[in-house]
């Protein structure tokens, strides 16, 4: 009944909010592993955002000083991120919930209060009511993976004229066609493709993670179908870090990457190849091989 109850207000499914609840502490049987007001003060004192995180200590102190849990409940990830849905203590008072009535905005011990804040969390930043995360397609065979970003944003309607195909032979409504995407192929050419949807980009400000967000929607999807993907994944190599590092560098340095130097083969990496497989003449796949990175390295 409270799943049903918020998912009413909010317009958020309940597939997502216990997808969310799933990925972050297994449904509250996983216990987070660290004491959050070490962590913040740690990060405070040595992290790479400082500032944030002197922000993230005093909040956490006044959450301790309000009574609503103790400081031995109030465990957390490393990076600060407490209760059964994973929040910052910022995010707590911007986006916590009071669902169960008592008075308290308890996110480690009450479920209501946890998922109905996780909803809420997503509301502030923009969920879209009755707009699906993702569309499954199968791309046509010479997509130009390089406008994989979420810059290029057309109608779900112009992306299937130009040869996308929603996977299974789903028919979308003049509705969904309608409705603005961006192209995801989170394994270049060789894994499935999505036509994400803004309520993508929600959920990934909750958490920044391509993977993050294709889990979460993925497992709130098959609460209700349990079809798989229907394209499975190629398990192409990926490579160290700091390799996928040194390809950033690399691009920065030609001008085709313009985001953060983090090891990650994130939305941006994969086009910034992708241009620069174009420009060296190499096969346009958008996935950091070996092949990529001895190119690049040798362009210097």
């Amino acid at each position: 009944p409270a799943l049903s109850e918020i998912e009413k207000k909010s317009g958020v499914p309940a597939t997502t909010m216990l997808a969310i609840w799933g990925r972050e502490t297994d449904y509250g049987r996983y216990t987070l592993p660290y004491d959050l007001v070490r962590v913040l003060a740690t990060q405070a004192y040595v992290g790479r955002r400082k500032d944030t995180y002197r922000n993230e200590f005093i909040l956490s102190l006044k959450i301790l000083g309000e009574g609503v849990v103790t400081r031995k409940d109030m465990r957390s990830s490393w990076a600060g991120a407490t209760g059964l849905t994973q929040f910052l203590p910022s995010e707590y008072y911007k986006h916590g919930v009071d669902f169960d009535g008592d008075g308290r905005i308890d996110i480690w011990h009450s479920v209501p209060d946890a998922l109905a804040s996780a909803a809420q969390q997503l509301v502030n930043k923009g969920w879209q009511s009755g707009v699906r995360w993702a569309y499954e397609v199968q791309a046509p065979a010479k997509v130009d993976c390089t406008s994989g970003v979420p810059e290029v944003t057309k109608p779900i309607g112009q992306w299937l004229r130009e040869g996308f195909v929603p996977v299974r032979g789903e028919k979308l409504s003049a509705a969904e066609q309608a409705q603005p995407a961006s192209l995801l192929q989170p394994e270049g050419i060789y894994g499935p493709s999505f036509l994400t949807t803004k309520n993508y980009f929600v959920i990934k400000e909750y958490n920044f993670s391509d993977l993050y967000v294709l889990f979460v929607g993925h497992l709130g999807d098959r609460m209700t179908s349990p079809l798989p993907f229907a394209t499975q994944w190629a398990a192409s190599k990926q490579l160290r870090t700091k390799d996928v590092e040194t390809m950033q560098r690399g691009l920065t340095r030609v001008g085709l990457y313009k985001d953060k130097i983090d090891g990650k083969a994130g939305m941006q990496t994969r086009a910034a190849l992708g241009a620069y497989q174009k420009s060296a003449g190499l096969k346009v796949d958008c996935w950091p091989s070996e092949e990529v990175l001895r190119s690049i390295q040798a362009a210097r």
